[in-house]
């Protein structure tokens, strides 16, 4: 029998990355998808980490990032209670909760309310409200149009990213390819060695999403990277796409590791984090 939360509404049990990752989310409004799945591949091999997700939502990114680096501590950071409260479930439904821990709080808030520690974190993980207010119909479900529009600007994330990350420490987001003129601006802030990946649904399609990594500190010039390409031409994801899905290959944000990858194509994706 499926479980009704005030305020959310049906909460059901979801499966990804072939089914290692268990997920308890709204049926309605938003949902873990691809968006969460690319970036999470996209994170370096971090040691312990820690690793941040700031707006993590039911914990998708994090737990996914989590599963795939052994021994990786990761600190999810949600300011809805009630998501975090789902969170917090998923947390303990992957026996995770030894590596993986919930904090709410609100990142365009005080940063003292939210009780971490500056220049703290190996990585932050961000998967920002994709538009300005106007900018797109507002969804009638809370919890999605929380999460697909943003209030105010997209600053005060990079601000906290700013303050929490460890020198040379690195950010990886994913945001529509429209945004990439904000995202640049915002990592001139203290921020180098800018990574890009457009993402594809099509190959000959315009880019839908760009995921773009950056180092604290760094002063190294920003690099335009080879696209990801979703789907192939007959329906169907390609198989690059279909193996990250599945968790079996990362998204590497370093050019000569693509090249590698792409050289050694066909004898089977490395996991996750391995070509970092």
């Amino acid at each position: 029998m499926a479980e009704t939360l005030s305020g959310l509404g049906e909460i059901v049990e979801d499966r990804l990355l072939d089914g290692r990752l268990v997920l308890r989310q709204p049926r309605r409004g938003h949902r873990a998808g691809s968006d969460a799945i690319l970036l999470a591949a996209a994170v370096p091999a971090l040691g312990d980490g820690p690793l941040l997700d700031i707006g993590a939502g039911v914990g998708t990114i994090g737990l996914a990032v989590a599963l795939a680096q052994p021994g990786l501590r990761v600190v999810l950071l949600e300011r809805d209670p009630d998501i975090a409260a789902l969170a917090a479930q998923n947390i303990a439904l992957n026996d995770r909760a030894d590596r993986v821990s919930i904090v709410t709080g609100d990142v365009t808030g005080p940063a003292a309310a939210l009780g971490l520690a500056p220049a703290s974190f190996a990585c932050v993980a961000m998967n920002p409200p994709f538009y300005p207010p106007g900018g797109t119909r507002v969804s009638p479900v809370p919890n999605r149009r929380a999460a697909h529009v943003v209030e105010g600007s997209l600053e005060p994330w990079f601000r906290a990213a700013r303050r929490l990350l460890r020198p040379g420490g690195r950010i990886v987001l994913i945001h529509r390819a429209q945004a990439l003129a904000e995202i640049l601006e915002a990592l001139g802030t203290g921020f180098g060695d800018v990574a890009i990946r457009p993402i594809h649904a099509l190959a000959d399609r315009p880019a839908i999403r760009i995921v773009v990594s950056a180092v604290l500190n760094s002063r190294k010039p920003a690099e335009l990277l080879p696209a990801f390409v979703l789907n192939a031409p007959s329906g169907g994801f390609t198989p690059q796409s279909e193996a990250l899905h599945r968790g079996r290959a990362g998204l590497s944000m370093k050019p000569l590791a693509m090249e590698a990858l792409a050289m050694t194509a066909g004898t089977g994706p490395p996991p996750p984090g391995a070509d970092q």
